[in-house]
């Protein structure tokens, strides 16, 4: 493959969101993992303050080598406009995908994605209605509970919903312990884990510091099941993997700081419950209209007070998972084959056959 026939890359990064640092991270190591021979990337990072700039340390780096990079990209360079940066990307006069390596909301909550279907650029990941439904852990578990997905028993209502009588409520359906959750939010972040009432209360507000719409699911005694899901219309499944965290839930730190989680891949489960929890993430992944990929996390409960568990619960799907090579996306693939570079072009391609699509679709 010559220069000029090289696709151009357009990797946004950082965001406004609470998992702003991580995405700095995930982003040092796509743009360290893309082969020079087949890409020609332009970094963009957008700062917390929702301001978009040419990474130029990032850019230079990359004019040296991809060992230049740092471990995490600094999002600042030369400010330019969204509209300015999409335009000049899609006047290159290369095939031009985005990778949108942003987590959270204004990023993974299909606003980003909004924006570059106007400006008719083909992107990685999941369209407008599959981000934001994914994002959204209250209605995600609506669209799933309608198709018979097995959840966990769970409650959503927004701030100006509440009452003083809620926690008490909640304790009566949930029980306790239970978990708190922002419902549009990832990585853990403003989730708690409350063992009492005014625990539950301070929880609440809490994630309200996150979104004005709050998810309180109950403590689900079992095994934490990820699967790693890669397609458009014929979607694959990976070997299953397990987390094994280690604080009381897999929480932020956990995953990020303390590096206390195990990650088993793969998980140890029979052949019966591999079969089934890999069937049961491809039906999600459907059912909530992703593309590109997903990961798909669910609890397995194999046993209960009442003594029968109820098998593989969902839990949430996650459209733009962690993607480092230590994540367990890219983990679950790599054991099923898939090396990280490799695993990078295929959702590249998977961009441009979606992109192909829609024109088809929404072009007469």
């Amino acid at each position: 493959m010559t220069a000029d026939d090289r696709i151009h890359l357009v990797v946004l990064f950082g965001g406004q969101s609470a998992e702003h640092d991580v995405s700095c991270t995930t982003a040092a190591h796509v743009l360290a993992a893309a082969d020079p021979s087949r890409y020609r990337v332009t970094p963009i990072g957008i700062s917390t303050d929702g301001d978009w700039a040419i990474a130029d340390s990032a850019a230079h780096a990359l004019t040296r080598g991809a060992h230049h990079l740092p471990s995490r990209l600094d999002p600042a360079g030369t400010v330019v406009s969204p509209t300015a940066a999409l335009a000049e990307a899609a006047d290159t006069g290369q095939r031009t995908v985005v990778v949108p390596l942003l987590h959270g909301p204004l990023g993974e909550d299909g606003t980003i994605q909004g924006l570059l279907e106007l400006a008719g650029l083909p992107y990685v990941g999941s369209g407008v209605l599959a981000s934001a439904l994914s994002m959204d852990k209250a209605m995600a578990k609506r669209v799933l509970a309608d198709a018979g997905i097995p959840q966990a028993r769970y409650v959503a209502f927004a701030d100006h919903q509440r009452s003083p009588g809620l926690p008490n409520d909640l304790v009566d359906r949930l029980g306790l312990p239970c978990f708190v959750k922002p419902a549009n939010m990832g990585s853990s972040v403003g989730v708690s884990k409350v063992h009492t009432v005014e625990h539950l209360r301070d929880a609440i507000d809490h994630a309200l510091t996150y979104d004005e719409w709050v998810v309180v699911e109950e403590a689900v005694s079992g095994r934490e099941i990820e699967v790693a899901v890669l397609g458009n219309t014929e979607p694959e499944a990976s070997t299953p993997g397990e987390i094994v965290p280690g604080a009381e839930f897999y929480s932020y730190e956990d995953k990020y700081e303390t590096d206390g989680a195990q990650l088993l891949i793969p998980a140890p489960l029979s052949a019966s419950d591999t079969e089934r929890v890999r069937e049961l993430a491809l039906e999600v992944f459907g059912l909530l209209r992703c593309d590109g990929l997903a990961r798909v996390d669910f609890f397995l409960e194999e046993s209960s007070a009442d003594g029968a568990g109820r098998g593989f619960l969902c839990n949430e799907v996650n459209t733009m998972p962690g993607f480092t090579p230590i994540s367990m996306y890219p983990k679950l693939w790599l054991h099923s084959g898939m090396p990280y570079p490799e695993l990078i072009d295929r959702l590249v391609e998977l961009a441009l056959e979606r992109a192909s699509r829609r024109r088809r679709n929404t072009r007469h």
